[in-house]
């Protein structure tokens, strides 16, 4: 028996949209085909299918899943076991980045400038450039968001960056999901991202109404540097600065009109 992809959608919960980007992929092309021509996934497809899901909601990326597949001798305890590696790889480049968050700040208050080799040492993967953090104070010195934003940075505790970049790093896991996945930068799952994005900026360090995060928005896609702030070079991919812009500019317009209590009480 042969099952449609609107039927194994229903059944994944996922959308016909990610089954069809499997498919564009190369990682799960259905099997079989009706008398009329139309694909149809077999019960061995669906058990691929389940263990693409699997793995993708472990964090595992598509090229990864597909080389595990691919590979019939795989065991799928070493995987996992090097994925576990790869979770406390990150929980402890994140303790690191917290430890020293403090003395970052501290550089961006006085504009004492670092040597590639310091700000290595300070930030590791994520990218921060004092030249940018230079002219967006020169940008904004005038403005009282601005001013917040730079006052609640300076006062934030360890505790408090330990668990702000621990939000940035789960936030950028989902981003990836749904790019990779190839949802739509303005469907519900991309703007919804957009929208705890606006909401972390909130929450850590000056109210961000949409008008504020389209300016974020221009920025993220035209410089480089303002993008990789929110993801290290490691993780980036061709379009993803685009799609996380079209996503904001999305949220935001769904968002004009309406007034929420997180805008003015961050």
């Amino acid at each position: 028996m042969g099952y449609s992809v609107g039927q194994v959608a229903a059944f994944a919960g996922v959308t016909v949209r990610t089954l069809h980007h499997y498919d564009k992929a190369g990682l799960l092309s259905p099997g079989d085909r009706s008398r009329a021509g139309y694909r149809l996934y077999s019960d061995a497809d669906l058990g691929r299918l389940q263990q693409i899901l699997f793995y993708r909601e472990l964090g595992f990326p598509l090229d990864e899943i597909t080389v595990i597949l691919r590979d019939p001798g795989a065991s799928a305890l070493d995987h996992l076991r090097s994925r576990q590696r790869q979770l406390r790889e990150e929980i402890d480049r994140l303790e690191r980045l917290a430890e020293v968050a403090e003395q970052a700040i501290e550089v961006q208050r006085t504009g004492v400038t670092l040597t590639p080799e310091e700000r290595f040492e300070v930030f590791g993967e994520i990218s921060f450039d004092l030249s940018y953090a230079t002219e967006a104070q020169l940008k904004w010195q005038h403005s009282a968001a601005y001013r917040e934003a730079m006052a609640r940075a300076g006062a934030h505790s360890k505790e408090d960056w330990r668990q702000l970049m621990s939000e940035a790093a789960a936030w950028r896991v989902e981003l990836l999901a749904a790019f990779d996945t190839g949802e739509p930068a303005d469907g519900k799952r991309a703007t919804d991202l957009a929208e705890e994005h606006r909401r972390h900026l909130t929450r850590w360090f000056t109210p961000c109404p949409p008008d504020m995060h389209r300016r974020i928005a221009d920025d993220v896609a035209a410089d480089p540097r303002a993008f990789a702030l929110l993801v290290p070079p490691s993780q980036q991919r061709p379009g993803l600065a685009a799609y996380v812009s079209k996503a904001i500019h999305a949220n935001a317009s769904r968002r004009d009109g309406s007034r929420t209590d997180d805008e003015e009480h961050p």
